[in-house]
């Protein structure tokens, strides 16, 4: 379980290369600013995802205040201050859930570190890698959602994910949420993972 989640932060961090230059070029802002002009969506799961979620159960991540709903069958695998994991079954076939929390520092720029998210994304969604991009509020805190385009290989990973800030017990936390699977199993766990995703509650 270790190296899966290695394998995928490694895969966000190449994500993310451009960061610095976008600091640079960027600078701070606030609103809808920070984003190029892109308002926040809220949240709002489908009938298919709500139904994937039939039955389930809380994950709960009481030292971080955050709680999802997820399938009867999944199973929790890390659960530690700054990392959280619940997996389905199934193995090599099976979806995961995967938060981690990176403390800031009280002046870090979080409007110009969301805006270069959202710019990052949609430089690789240009570049084909990415096939879904935008800006979604939920549980009243707006963060950069992006989905991975199908991997070459179909026993590459495939991720759907969430970044945002918070401020939580004094601290500046960026927030990295992930919901993977291999490409091949992508479309099956889809409706799930995004029931997933919008079920979140999160302390802010």
């Amino acid at each position: 379980m270790k190296q899966i989640l290695a394998l995928l932060l490694i895969g966000f961090a190449l994500s993310l290369c451009n960061l610095s230059e976008r600091f640079k070029k960027g600078g701070s802002t606030s609103g809808p600013s920070a984003t190029g002009g892109a308002a926040a969506e809220k949240a709002q799961p489908t009938a298919a995802q709500t139904a994937a979620l039939a039955g389930g159960q809380q994950a709960k991540w009481d030292r971080q205040g955050m709680s999802w709903t997820v399938p009867p069958n999944w199973t929790e695998e890390e659960n530690e201050s700054k990392s959280f994991m619940w997996r389905s079954p199934g193995g090599g076939n099976a979806a995961s859930l995967i938060v981690s929390i990176s403390p800031m520092d009280e002046s870090f720029p979080t409007d110009a570190s969301l805006q270069a998210y959202y710019e990052g994304a949609k430089s690789r969604a240009k570049n084909g890698e990415v096939d879904e991009v935008k800006m979604v509020e939920i549980d009243g805190l707006a963060g950069v959602q992006f989905r991975e385009a199908a991997p070459e290989k179909p026993d590459g990973h495939r991720r759907l994910q969430w970044l945002a800030y918070r401020k939580y017990l004094g601290q500046v936390q960026g927030i990295n949420l992930m919901l993977a699977s291999e490409g091949k199993d992508f479309e099956r766990h889809k409706d799930a993972m995004y029931g997933i995703l919008y079920s979140m509650k999160v302390t802010h």
